[in-house]
């Protein structure tokens, strides 16, 4: 397994699992954390035909700043032909995904190996 350097914030880990890039985010994901996020977020999601998961089982608060990254690399991924998939399981943060929506766009899913088993069809897609 590679694995990319660890960006320097505290509510983001990104490594590599079966050639897929995971974005582990963690803690509180406020718009602090959220500008922590971004460039690292940018960097990932610019890649063509990239395949990624965000991972939010390590989320204890997710507000609308973490709704817009979500959104962004969603958008970036789609115009690169890449995949997104999505992990959570917090109940909270699930409840934000199913009433703003998002959820419908990118379906979370219970475990990192569920994500990945997603079929390609399937994900990222409207």
């Amino acid at each position: 397994m590679q694995q990319e350097p660890a960006p320097l914030t505290r509510h983001l880990r990104i490594h590599q699992v079966r050639g897929v890039t995971v974005l582990e985010f963690r803690g509180e994901i406020d718009i602090v954390a959220a500008m922590e996020i971004l460039p690292s977020l940018d960097r990932v999601t610019g890649r063509p035909g990239a395949r990624i998961v965000i991972d939010l089982r390590q989320v204890e608060f997710f507000d609308c700043s973490g709704l817009r990254l979500l959104y962004r690399a969603r958008q970036r991924m789609l115009e690169r032909d890449g995949r997104l998939y999505l992990v959570c399981t917090h109940p909270l943060t699930l409840r934000i995904l199913r009433v703003t929506g998002l959820g419908r766009l990118l379906p979370p899913q219970p475990t990192l190996d569920a994500a990945l088993g997603q079929p390609e069809a399937t994900s990222g897609t409207l």
